[in-house]
């Protein structure tokens, strides 16, 4: 009887959700959906919601995928830039028209709140629109030759056939600024997403497809990294590989491609400082940490897990961070007023907690948080934690934690502080809140990372700037913006008697 009092609207969209979580999504191979063999993909925010049913490739399709986009490189190569720009504006157009929906199964997939998941979707959007722009804007050099009579010409020409590999932590962004730049400099694609989160790839695939990409031009192949990743790592038929992920794969992903002669890219980990001066606004410093280290569940390679704070100002810092950290709502990354959603999955819980347990027995002294939580629905919850009494060489300092965990690490000075903030093997993303113009132009210049911000979180990037690191975090040339063509095409080089 329960049943027949519900609002009919709301019946119908559970009706429709369920439809939804039954239909297998199916991989892209030639123009075709294929696949059988269907994994399911569960709300990290209710493990009891499917959010959908997902096909797994096989090597063999992963050959097959490979096989086509070899097969429609030539014709795809030469391609006009107004039917590029065509499919990626209205690929563009499309996601920013469903914002709303593909930022909700983003949040239900990946457990980003809802505003996050909009966002990271919006800005999806934005990435498609600009490398739509990017095919209108192609362009060369006609230099004079050292040699009389003899022109010289530099163009740039697409790559081939590029394998990309996407990781869980921005489901729809970080495939946008890879696939994007591919497709707009006239390479085709084989695209494997993280298996945790096909969600957001496929709806971006099944977008490129109907908005008219020829087939083979753009293969999806989703399943495990060490069937399908490594198919495409095998091939000789695959010229550049873009990778996101642990830098234990990227290692693999290097060694690989350095065998078959290939270009790669490699964003991996990073430990990225969030430096406090004893003349930073408390206020924006307080803001600006909470937000680097807690907010998408501390889940991004530039989120900041290494605060580094000058004396002066740190028993008031930790005490204002820790009134903050209380503030935040750790809940359902659906609902209204949820600050912090769910931990991705239960193995990347079980390494949150582990870190939490490393740090006590470490010696450094848990301030805040840190506790799993219980909530409506059974989900992978933590409360952020917050360590002090911290020192660099502990391992929560050392390693990437990639969860909602963070420590605070006292030092005397300013140039203290940028010793301990270069003083590790990565290089992504540094921070610093100060009012001092002096200590500020200083950071910028002196901060060992690919990205500085100066009283800003250390995450938080814009679609069309170059995003990338140094040491261990990155290699190759920088992703986004019109810095992508330096990884998407190679140059050309043409001389003519005249």
């Amino acid at each position: 009887m329960a049943g027949a009092c519900r609002n009919p609207a709301v019946a119908l969209a559970e009706e429709d959700k369920e439809a939804e979580a039954m239909t297998l999504h199916q991989n892209l191979i030639a123009g075709e959906w294929v696949g059988e063999d269907g994994v399911a993909n569960v709300n990290p925010s209710n493990t009891n919601d499917v959010v959908g049913d997902y096909a797994r490739a096989s090597a063999e399709d992963a050959k097959a995928a490979i096989a086509a986009a070899k097969a429609a490189f030539p014709t795809w190569s030469r391609s006009g830039i107004l039917e590029r720009h065509a499919i990626l504006k209205k690929t563009a157009d499309e996601i920013l028209a469903r914002k709303d929906e593909l930022g909700r199964l983003l949040s239900r997939e990946e457990g980003k709140t809802l505003a996050e998941g909009i966002g990271e979707t919006v800005r999806a959007g934005q990435i498609f629109e600009f490398f739509a722009g990017e095919t209108l804007r192609l362009a060369g050099e006609v230099v004079p030759s050292v040699r009389p009579g003899i022109g010289v010409e530099i163009t740039r020409e697409p790559v081939g056939v590029v394998g990309i590999i996407t990781p869980w932590n921005f489901p729809i962004a970080i495939p946008a600024w890879k696939v994007a730049p591919a497709l707009c400099y006239g390479n085709t694609v084989v695209f494997k997403p993280a298996e945790l989160v096909p969600g957001c790839s496929w709806a971006i695939v099944d977008i490129l497809h109907r908005a008219g990409l020829p087939k083979g031009v753009l293969n999806l192949v989703m399943g495990k990294g060490s069937v399908v990743g490594q198919a495409m790592l095998d091939s000789p038929d695959v010229q550049a590989i873009t990778f996101t992920g642990s830098t234990a794969t990227g290692k693999r992903v290097a060694v690989a491609s350095v065998e078959h002669n290939r270009k790669y890219q490699l964003e991996m980990g990073g430990k990225n400082p969030f430096v406090v001066l004893d003349d930073a606004d408390l206020s924006v410093a307080v803001e600006a940490a909470v937000n680097s280290a807690f907010f998408s569940t501390g889940q991004r390679c530039t989120a900041s897990s290494r605060i580094i704070v000058t004396e002066g100002i740190h028993d008031r810092f930790v005490a204002a961070m820790g009134e903050r950290i209380k503030g935040l709502v750790v809940d359902d990354a659906l609902k209204a007023g949820t600050h912090i959603g769910p931990v991705v999955d239960q193995s990347q819980l079980n390494q949150d907690t582990d870190y939490i347990a490393i740090g006590k027995k470490e010696g450094a002294k848990l301030a805040f948080g840190g506790e799993l939580v219980s909530r409506d629905t059974p989900g992978f919850y933590l409360q952020p934690a917050l360590f002090t009494e911290a020192t660099n060489d502990m391992r929560i300092s050392r390693e990437e934690i990639f969860g909602p965990v963070a420590a605070v690490i006292r030092v005397r000075d300013y140039d203290e502080a940028l010793a301990v903030a270069n003083d590790t093997p990565f290089g992504l993303s540094s921070g610093i809140a100060t009012t001092s113009l002096k200590h500020a132009t200083h950071f910028k210049r002196n901060a060992e990372a690919g990205m500085v911000m100066v009283n800003l979180p250390t995450a938080g990037v814009d679609f069309h700037v170059p995003f990338g690191g140094r040491k261990a975090s990155s290699y190759g040339p920088r992703e986004q913006g019109k810095y992508a063509a330096e990884f998407y095409t190679n140059v050309k080089t043409a001389y003519t008697l005249a």
